[in-house]
């Protein structure tokens, strides 16, 4: 029995749908919900599942492991967010990468056939979900893009600057909290952990950016008019 239905009306594929329809719309769907205790993998690299995962509670780590066993984490998955929706509706026979609990966690699957193919009782809530699951793809897309634009900037700082200009976009403030700690953070942007908490302290002394655990603060120097800067 699925009891988590506040996290569902809040998740994008559900958008749009009540509690009531969505109880009715989990039993047309066939949904699954299982337990996953923390550092746990929900799906594994080279297998394949033609299921999509809900995080009800807890979070998820999207990552990529290379054959010297290099880790670079994806994406992180918070509650009410989805992942393996492409893999599982493209039919891949392998998936490329895993998926970790990155704390306990629950997770409800649903089959993308039974999203993607309307059912017998021709339910309603179909289009719906098609729809939503559309806007999920292309949003994840620009996602991936967007991961992209960090990935190519030339150092360390360039990486950090970008992932928190972006983040400071999303919060509409100079002030935010990330999802990552230190090490989740350097796997994320693909550098050496150690070297990017020597520039981040480096940052810290420039004025850059202030910062306590996964809370950032970003600032910006202006020159004055007598060359001396002061910060804002």
């Amino acid at each position: 029995m699925i009891k988590n239905y506040k996290v569902l009306e809040k998740c994008p594929l559900f958008s749009g749908i009540s509690g009531v329809k969505i109880q009715k719309l989990l039993e047309c769907l066939a949904a699954k919900q299982n337990f996953f205790a923390k550092n746990g993998y929900i799906f594994t690299a080279g297998e394949k599942t033609d299921a999509l995962g809900v995080i009800l509670n807890g979070a998820a780590l999207i990552i990529n492991d290379d054959f010297w066993g290099k880790r670079q984490i994806v994406a992180r998955i918070e509650k009410g967010g989805l992942f393996g929706e492409a893999f599982a509706c493209a039919g891949t026979e392998e998936l490329p990468v895993s998926v970790m609990a990155a704390e306990d966690s629950e997770v409800l699957f649903i089959k993308c056939r039974r999203i993607i193919t309307p059912c017998s009782a021709a339910c309603p809530f179909h289009i719906d979900l098609n729809r939503n699951l559309t806007l999920l793809l292309a949003g994840k897309n620009m996602a991936l893009i967007q991961k992209m634009e960090y990935l190519t900037k030339p150092n360390t700082r360039e990486k950090l600057l970008a992932y928190f200009s972006e983040q400071a976009r999303l919060a509409g403030s100079g002030s935010f909290e990330i999802p990552f700690n230190r090490e989740e953070l350097a796997d994320y942007l693909s550098v050496e952990r150690s070297a990017m908490s020597a520039e981040l302290s480096r940052m810290k002394d420039d004025g850059l950016i202030h910062y306590k655990k996964n809370y950032f603060e970003l600032r910006r120097i202006v020159v004055t008019g007598s060359g001396d800067s002061s910060h804002i």
